[in-house]
């Protein structure tokens, strides 16, 4: 299966960019990241918190079928523009990478498409290049596809 959500990542650098058009209006991708009931089905995650504001915070958590918390993550809203940009930290608990620096771009393609893009700062190249190493790239596809698919019907 095409993998339709890229991933660019220039070796010795600390950032990557991710890259996705979605078959989309601008005004439905932008709800699915700020929508908390939207955000946890394409997640497959609960949103504890999603304060949608400059200063705001958001905290996102999933438990295994005995109640454990398998992964929870959190971070504060920097700027939020309505469909066309949030930057925001992101820091997954429990875990040994460092807070990262979000940087989420929506932008309109043609009425039913749009594109986002996220550049990721992280503090180091080793930590950029560990996350790298995970399946990382294929768990934000299969996300993002879940994102296209859930919101289909709603177009």
């Amino acid at each position: 299966m095409e993998r339709k959500t890229k991933i660019q990542a220039e070796e010795g650098q600390q950032d990557l960019t991710i890259i996705r058009t979605f078959d989309l209006p601008l005004e439905l991708l932008f709800k699915a990241y700020t929508d908390p009931e939207l955000l946890s089905q394409w997640m497959g995650t609960k949103v504890l918190k999603l304060d949608n504001k400059v200063h705001g915070a958001y905290q996102f958590e999933t438990t295994d079928p005995q109640g454990n918390i398998v992964f929870r993550a959190n971070g504060c809203i920097h700027e939020f523009v309505p469909e066309q940009r949030i930057t925001r930290t992101f820091k997954m608990e429990n875990t040994p990478f460092e807070v990262q620096l979000e940087f989420l771009e929506f932008e309109k393609v043609t009425d039913d498409t749009s594109k986002l893009s996220m550049h990721i700062v992280y503090r180091s190249i080793a930590l950029r290049d560990q996350q790298l190493a995970l399946p990382f790239a294929q768990g934000i596809n299969m996300a993002h596809n879940r994102l296209q698919h859930i919101l289909n019907p709603l177009k």
